[in-house]
């Protein structure tokens, strides 16, 4: 690789050029906004629902690779690509950097409509550090590696050095000062990724780094920011950490092991301090080049205790949340790569204290398809945005169910947008093989339950609704099979009817009418049927969306 040649060079002024003279878009860059309980993501004075698609590992490395792909991405009705910058690829020699390769990959998600979310592959990647540049990796002296039991090196950055950040963070610096440069005029890149699922390896089955820097640190006391945040969050610490602190006495000083007593959840507390010193630091130098909004992400197949072998130490899971919000205040948002089965109680988990609902990488593995995640991510939790992993592969892409789902939300964004975070939004996952499911949505509870299947063996897949109550008595709802029912909340005529019923589509935020449901249809106006269209079988304007209208009598 070059260090950034004249060619590089050239192409920063065009993209700069683009970005003031063609299309430009003033005002602030993007940025997270607090409204009611919702955390949004505005994106040129709009609040913006991320539906995205993750790139593969080294997808996003090279603009040739990408550029078949690119009309695939669009197909799959994405609006956010997330690509990852390689530390290794932008800063080949210490001190000289090459932005040849993202320069490229902005430049046609242009020209294709597209957002980024750039994900920065520095120090680690899947807890491991195969990213760092060759005069990283070479020089272990300098840039020291963790030390499991016996004294041995793994190929895994150190957080107790402070060569291994300082040269991180420098690299970040400029990569996010080389983003204002050719984008803050043109906002195409929304959100910066950090690192990536880091913390310890879980295997080998080590829970801390046993490195000299790292042994003397944790026979040492534990950190006054760390003790201080602790005292001043008592009432609200997340449940987890605050028994463990309070078993051993609550203590406002002493080393890890005084503070939090002997085991693994003290060594993985210790370890996630450290990572969020760390890329705390590595934040704050990326910010003051370029103050984008920027999170953190959690390996999360399922949930495993402080502990637990199948976890990476460290990593910001639920229960380290408040260490990584000590440790690394300007992070904006934790992050969670889902996979398993706990979809709805890892959702749930990663609401504590406030923290938006940002979910980087998924894929719609039984029993939640990607159109009940996107439902239920939207419409119960929030939030900011949801991706597929891989999106780029040919298995992936287009998934009709990915494109009915994203084609979906992208005709309700502007009501979802309009109805987060202030209680009259909500959806609902259902169990095919469970009771139905209530939830309170303005001035009635909806019974939901999941349909079975005609002339076939019942669904696997859990349903999933999501309702907007857009008056006292009127609603907008999308399902993926469900049959709903109504109850009223307050006092007054205790049975609810169904009145009007249209279904229809959004075109730019303006609802378009098609067929107005009744009889057979709203089972005698005792229910309303929501299922989806799939992609490859009707238009997109015809996405399951009904509005209906419900009244009250005795």
């Amino acid at each position: 690789m070059k260090p950034q040649s004249l060619l590089s060079g050239a192409l920063v002024c065009f993209l700069a050029l683009v970005a003031t003279q063609c299309g430009t878009t003033s005002g602030e860059i993007p940025h997270l906004l607090k409204r009611g309980t919702a955390t949004q993501l505005i994106v040129d004075g709009k609040p913006f629902l991320m539906l995205g698609g993750e790139l593969s590992n080294s997808s996003g490395t090279s603009p040739e690779y990408m550029k078949p792909l690119w009309p695939k991405l669009v197909d799959a009705k994405a609006n956010t690509i997330l690509a990852g910058v390689s530390w290794n690829q932008i800063e080949p020699q210490e001190g000289k950097f090459d932005f040849t390769a993202l320069d490229g990959i902005v430049h046609d998600a242009r020209l294709h409509n597209l957002h980024l979310v750039l994900l920065w592959f520095g120090s680690w990647k899947n807890s491991w550090s195969s990213y760092p540049p060759d005069w990283v990796k070479k020089d272990y002296e300098r840039f020291p590696r963790v030390q499991i039991t016996g004294g041995k090196s793994i190929e895994v950055l150190s957080t107790l050095s402070d060569a291994n950040r300082d040269a991180d963070a420098r690299a970040f610096a400029a990569l996010l000062g080389h983003v204002k440069a050719v984008d803050s005029g043109r906002h195409t890149v929304l959100m910066i990724q950090v690192e990536n699922e880091i913390g310890l390896p879980s295997e080998p089955k080590e829970f801390r780094d046993r490195s000299p820097l790292a042994e003397k640190a944790y026979a040492g006391p534990v950190p006054k920011e760390l003790m201080d945040y602790l005292q001043q969050h008592k009432d609200t610490l997340v449940p987890e950490l605050r028994t463990v602190w309070e078993a051993a006495g609550s203590k406002t000083s002493g080393t890890w092991e005084e503070v939090f007593g002997k085991g693994t959840p003290t060594e993985e507390i210790f370890m996630g301090w450290n990572y969020a010193r760390y890329v705390g630091r590595v934040v704050e130098a990326g910010k003051a080049a370029y103050p984008l909004p920027m999170f953190m992400n959690a390996y999360t197949y399922g949930f495993a205790k402080a502990g637990e072998a199948i976890r990476n130490s460290g990593t910001p899971m639920p229960d380290l949340m408040d260490v990584w919000r000590a440790g690394a205040p300007r992070v904006d948002v934790l992050a969670l790569d889902i996979y398993g089965s706990d979809f709805a109680s890892f959702c749930a988990d990663y609401q504590r204290s406030g923290n938006p609902l940002l979910i980087p990488e998924t894929r719609g593995l039984a029993p939640y398809s990607m159109e009940a995640r996107v439902l239920y991510a939207f419409g119960r939790h929030d939030a900011i945005g949801i991706s597929l992993m891989g999106i780029e592969r040919p298995a992936a892409t287009p998934d009709p169910l990915l494109t009915a789902s994203f084609g979906l939300i992208s005709q309700l964004a502007p009501l979802i947008a309009k109805h987060q975070g202030d209680g009259s939004m909500s959806a609902v996952l259902v169990d095919p093989k469970g009771p139905p499911q209530k939830v309170q949505v303005g001035n009635y509870t909806m019974e939901v339950a999941a349909q079975t299947r005609r002339g076939g063996p019942p669904s696997e897949d859990f349903a999933a609704a999501i309702f907007i109550a857009v008056g006292p008595d009127e609603y907008y709802a999308a399902g993926t099979g469900v049959s709903v029912k109504f109850s009223p909340n307050a006092s007054g005529p205790e049975s609810a009817g169904i009145g009007t019923v249209e279904e229809g589509w959004f075109d730019n935020g303006t609802w378009v009418p098609s067929r107005q449901l009744a009889g057979d249809e709203t089972g005698q106006g005792q229910n309303l049927s929501l299922r989806s269209h799939p992609a490859d079988r009707m238009p997109d304007r015809f996405a399951g969306i009904q509005h209906f209208t419900l009244y009250r009598y005795r």
